[in-house]
């Protein structure tokens, strides 16, 4: 009898780390969904022996199906490509795509070392004249050279981070106002409804136009060029945002306003306690939105106003007409994708942070 109690107590043991593995798995998988990685999670269940045959299946599905889809999308383009002849030579193929990546990492590289060799000589010629006892001289020399791929990117994402926030701190008060009155919703409406439509090309003019006449500075915080670009995002951005904070707000359990009713709450309390903590997954799912308008409307915007970004960066090389320049396009294509892809990523994780939507 003994002996058997024995035996049990390993097995016992053994069944409780086996749960606690997969407890930790369970959790994990949780972030792995919010990163576009929930095909980790079959996988690290299979390798710790449950349901292995089933797990499997789940791979196949998550992983094994895209796969297999991206090889085949990938062997057709490659088919098709050089069949495909434009004024600039035929369509490139995924390797000519890849070559041009690499030579794009190489020149960002070179350009960079270019730029720290010219700060290496302002800071060098500086400190003899401060040696000297000539600190008049000491002067802030910017480098002027042509930006590279990687700072073209940079320079996107600052943008349409800058006009998605100034969207969000005009769309989510409007939002929380017309959801919480039927009059300030009357009168909101119609605005949402016809400007909700309206092109970035349509808006750019204007904006350009207006930013010119106002912002009159030339050595101000921002670049007029950045203004023009970052305001445009925020007029064809900040709609679904309002949009989906108003129904949030406006969908909250009527029991709940009932509530707030008899504890006297005043305003700020009610929308601080009550109506944020329940609109949250309608607002973040009106973020999310937004910033996937903002990131569209960016590009078209750089492209027209030929401001600095990704968006001038395919305009350029479409009018540079090399033999290379369609490829240096679709990889900005692919790089304006992923980007995309990435931004929506982040808006989900910061949503799982604060509500507990399962929505993607």
């Amino acid at each position: 009898m003994a002996a058997i109690d024995n035996q049990a107590i390993p097995d016992q043991e053994r069944e409780a780390r086996k749960a606690r593995l997969f407890t930790r798995i369970n959790k994990a998988d949780a972030w792995f969904q919010v990163l576009g990685l929930s095909w980790m999670t079959p996988i690290l269940k299979a390798a710790a022996g449950d349901n292995p045959k089933a797990q499997i299946s789940e791979i196949w599905r998550l992983l094994g199906v895209p796969i297999l889809a991206i090889s085949g999308f990938l062997l057709l383009w490659g088919t098709l490509a050089p069949t495909v002849q434009t004024s600039l030579g035929a369509v490139p193929g995924p390797a000519a795509v890849w070559e041009e990546t690499i030579n794009l990492h190489k020149d960002a590289q070179a350009k960079a070392a270019k730029e720290a060799e010219f700060y290496a000589r302002v800071d060098a010629r500086n400190q003899r004249f401060i040696d000297n006892g000539q600190p008049d001289k000491v002067k802030d020399i910017p480098y002027t050279g042509a930006p590279s791929y990687y700072d073209q990117i940079w320079t996107s994402i600052k943008t349409v981070f800058f006009g998605f926030l100034i969207a969000s701190a005009i769309a989510i008060p409007v939002g929380i106002l017309a959801g919480l009155s039927p009059i300030a919703n009357s009168a909101v409406n119609p605005i949402v409804q016809i400007f909700k439509p309206v092109s970035p090309l349509a808006w750019l003019p204007i904006v350009t136009m207006v930013v010119s006449a106002v912002y009159t500075v030339d050595d101000g915080l921002f670049s007029k060029s950045f203004l023009n670009s970052a305001i445009t995002v925020t007029l064809c951005s900040l709609w679904p945002t309002l949009i989906n904070t108003s129904l949030g707000v406006a969908s909250i359990d009527k029991d709940l306003v009932s509530v707030s009713k008899v504890l006297k709450m005043n305003t700020w309390t009610k929308i601080t306690k009550l109506v944020l903590p329940s609109a949250l997954p309608l607002i973040f799912t009106g973020l999310r939105l937004s910033l996937g308008v903002g990131w569209m409307v960016l590009i078209a915007a750089e492209m027209l106003a030929q401001n600095p970004g990704l968006g001038k960066f395919v305009w350029d090389e479409f009018q540079n007409g090399s033999s290379q320049s369609l490829a240096k396009i679709m990889v900005a294509v692919f790089t304006i994708g992923i980007i995309g892809f990435l931004l929506d990523r982040l808006m989900f994780a910061i949503q799982s942070l604060f509500t507990f939507s399962s929505n993607r």
